[in-house]
C-alpha cells in the first residue's frame, strides 16, 4: 500500500515550522481505498506569503483540530504503507518533526515523485509539481491546498508506474508487503485481486517475478491457476508467493504489455511468447500489368507485409472475406490459379482485373483502401480507447508507422498536442510481434476511435 501525502504549513524557520492543513490518500497501486484531509491548527500565525499563496489564513484555522487531535488517523491511515510526496523529504520531515513535538517517533518508507519523475520522465522544462503536471496533461485543481496537490500526485504517480518498465517500484512494494501464511497464501492472494482487465505478476519469496499473463478478469484467471491440477500449475502453485498487477483498461494494452514483459522478463514459466506469435503474412507486388496482386506466404524478418496472422486459415478466411468486401479479384489475391478469369467474375463480385477489363488505376485504388486500413505503415495516428477509470481514456501512439508506446489521460484535459503525448506515452518495444497483436486487434470489432496526427517536428 501507499500512502499519498500532501501537507501544507505555516512557513518561518526549518524545524519550526507547523502543518495548516494535511491530505493523505491510502493508494494500492490502482485505486484509492481510503483517505483523511484536514485543516489544522498549527498553534502559530502563518507568515504572510503562504496565506497568499495557498489561500489558508489564521481564522480559517480558528476552530480546526490541533495535530495532536489527528496524528492517531494519520498513524493508522500510514500503517504498513509507504509515503508518497512530491519533494517527499519536505513532508516526511515535516511530519516527523510534529509527531517528535508529541514524543512519539514516526517512521515509514518513503518514495519521492520529484525523484522518480526525474528518472522515468526525463528532459521535462521543470518538475515542480504545477508546471510537471501541466506539461504531462494532468489536471490540477485547488493548487497549493493539501487534496488538490495530493490528487494530482496520485495521478502522477499512476503514470510514473505504468512508466517503471524494469518494475523496480513494484518488486520494492512487494518485498515490504507482510508475507501471508503459506497454507491460506492462495486464498488472501484471491481476495486482494480485481476482476478487471490487465496483466499480473506472480512473485516468488524473493519477489522474482517467475509468470506474467493478462486477463480481462484478473481474479478469475488466476483463481484458475491456483485451481488447475496440470504439472505446470501446480509447480506455481508451490512457488508463488505474491501476485501483482496492473490494470490497463482494455484487452489490447494488456496483450501488448504481456508481450513485452515476457520477453524482456523472460519468467521462468512462461514459454509461449518467447518466439513470435504469428506465422503468415499478407504481401504485395506490382505485376507486368501495373496491377496490385496480393498473396499469403510465411512470414519473413527480411520483407515488409501489409498485415500478419497467426495460421494459414485465418490468413486464407480473413482475406476471402476482404476480396468481398473490396471487390477485389481472387486470382489477382492468391485465391484462385490458372489463366483467364476468376470465379469472381462469374458470378458478379469481380469487376474483370483478371481479363483487363478494369483499369489498374480503378482496381488500384480500391486495393490500396485496403492495404492503408490494415497496415499502418507511414502513417501517424492516435489509437484512444477505454482507461481503467470512467474519467480516463487510453492512448496508443504509432508515429512514421512504428508503434512507440501506451499512456493514459484525463477526460477533462484535450489531447492535441504532440509533446504532450509523448509525455505521457510509456515507450515500448516496436517489434513485429506488437505489429500483429495492434494489426490483429484492428481487424475485430473494437471501441477504439482513430485519431490521424499531422506530425510536424
Amino acid at each position: 500500500m501507499y500512502a499519498i501525502l500532501d501537507i501544507e504549513t505555516t512557513g518561518g524557520k526549518y524545524n519550526e515550522e507547523g502543518i495548516t492543513e494535511i491530505a493523505i490518500y491510502k493508494f494500492d497501486g490502482q485505486k484509492v481505498v481510503d483517505q483523511f484531509i484536514s485543516l489544522v491548527n498549527p498553534e502559530q500565525p502563518i507568515q504572510p506569503f503562504v496565506v497568499n499563496l495557498t489561500g489558508i489564513n489564521n481564522e480559517m484555522l480558528r476552530n480546526a483540530p490541533k495535530f495532536y487531535e489527528v496524528a492517531k488517523r494519520i498513524v493508522e491511515i500510514t500503517k504498513d504503507c509507504i509515503l508518497v510526496a512530491h519533494n517527499a523529504k519536505f513532508d516526511y520531515r515535516i511530519l516527523r518533526t510534529e509527531f517528535r513535538r508529541l514524543g512519539f517517533d514516526f517512521e515509514r518508507k518513503s518514495l519521492c515523485t520529484v525523484e522518480l519523475s526525474q528518472k522515468l520522465i526525463p528532459g521535462q522544462a521543470s518538475y515542480s509539481l504545477g508546471k510537471l503536471v501541466r506539461s504531462l496533461g494532468i489536471p490540477l485543481s485547488d493548487r497549493h491546498r493539501a487534496a488538490g496537490d495530493a490528487q494530482a500526485t496520485i495521478k502522477l504517480f499512476k503514470m510514473l508506474l505504468a512508466k517503471d518498465v524494469e518494475k523496480d517500484i513494484m518488486k520494492e512494494h512487494v518485498r515490504k508487503e507482510p508475507k501471508k501464511r503459506l497454507d491460506t497464501k492462495l486464498v488472501y492472494i484471491l481476495e486482494e485481486l480485481p476482476s478487471e482487465t490487465g496483466v499480473y505478476y506472480f512473485h516468488d519469496e524473493n519477489s522474482e517475478i517467475i509468470y506474467v499473463g493478462k486477463s480481462r478478469n484478473i481474479r478469475k484467471r488466476v483463481n484458475q491457476h491456483f485451481t488447475n491440477d496440470n504439472p505446470k500449475s501446480m509447480e506455481m502453485q508451490k512457488h508463488v508467493a505474491s501476485v501483482s498487477y496492473e490494470l490497463t483498461g482494455n484487452e489490447l494494452i494488456a496483450l501488448l504489455k504481456e508481450n513485452q514483459e515476457i520477453k524482456e522478463i523472460k519468467p521462468k514459466y512462461n514459454r509461449a511468447l518467447k518466439k513470435n506469435i504469428f506465422t503468415h503474412s499478407l504481401y504485395h507486388s506490382v505485376d507486368e500489368n501495373g496491377y496490385i496482386n496480393l498473396r499469403i506466404a510465411r512470414a519473413t524478418k527480411n520483407q515488409n507485409s501489409i498485415t500478419t496472422f497467426s495460421s494459414l486459415r485465418t490468413a486464407k478466411v480473413t482475406l476471402e472475406r476482404w476480396v468481398q468486401e473490396y471487390e477485389l479479384c481472387e486470382r489477382l489475391s492468391g485465391l484462385h490459379g490458372g489463366e483467364g478469369n476468376c470465379f469472381g467474375y462469374t458470378i458478379k463480385s469481380c469487376r474483370g482485373a483478371c481479363l483487363e477489363e478494369e483499369t489498374p488505376e480503378v482496381y488500384n485504388e480500391r486495393v490500396r483502401k485496403l492495404i492503408n486500413r490494415y497496415s499502418y505503415e507511414n502513417q501517424n495516428m492516435l489509437l484512444v480507447g477505454r482507461g481503467r477509470e470512467i474519467d480516463e481514456k487510453s492512448a496508443l501512439l504509432i508515429e512514421d508507422g512504428e508503434f512507440k508506446g501506451v499512456g493514459y489521460f484525463n477526460l477533462n484535459h484535450q489531447i492535441n498536442n504532440l509533446d504532450i503525448i509523448r509525455s505521457i506515452i510509456t515507450p515500448m518495444n516496436n517489434n513485429r510481434d506488437a505489429e500483429h497483436i495492434i494489426q490483429s486487434f484492428l481487424r475485430k470489432k473494437h471501441n477504439f476511435k482513430i485519431i490521424q496526427l499531422s506530425i510536424h517536428e
